[in-house]
């Protein structure tokens, strides 16, 4: 949204005359890698001990690194969810994502078929899920009440 925005500030040609903040206006479809499963691998009290080796590797984990990158994503969630909701536009913006991966499921690095395949069907069963937005009071994914699934929300987006 802010790349999009600075190109409208700029009047940039190839986007159609609209106000910056005319939210209402977009549609916003954003789709997720997945992400593991958020699992309480470490807490506070456990990390207020730790020196700078522990912080890149803990049990087999890299708690910095999965700081950082877990952090970023729900930020970028939130803040779509927040826009959106503030300015009533909240039906523009859908976001699919899996955050209850395990194992294999969740590793960007694994290319054999059979993992492409499990991949393939695990998008497959995200379209048969209904519909979720970031709860902007405890900042969980909740799915909304209408139970309109991923898939019917695709297809009813007009282009």
């Amino acid at each position: 949204m802010n790349e999009v925005t600075k190109q409208i500030i700029k009047q940039n040609s190839d986007f159609f005359p609209i106000k910056p903040h005319e939210y209402g206006r977009f549609l916003i479809i954003s789709i997720g890698t997945g992400t593991a499963k958020n699992e309480e691998k470490f807490n506070a009290q456990m990390a207020a001990t730790w020196g700078l080796l522990d912080w890149l590797t803990h049990s087999g984990t890299t708690p910095l690194i999965d700081v950082f990158t877990q952090s970023s994503a729900d930020m970028v969630d939130f803040h779509l969810s927040a826009v959106t909701q503030a300015l009533r536009s909240e039906d523009n913006y859908l976001r699919i994502q899996d955050d209850t991966l395990t194992g294999t499921d969740s590793s960007v690095d694994i290319a054999t078929k059979e993992n492409l395949e499990k991949l393939c069907q695990i998008g497959e069963n995200l379209l048969k899920k209904p519909v979720s937005r970031v709860n902007l009071e405890n900042g969980l994914f909740e799915p909304l009440k209408h139970g309109e699934t991923n898939e019917d929300a695709l297809k009813s987006v007009k282009m």
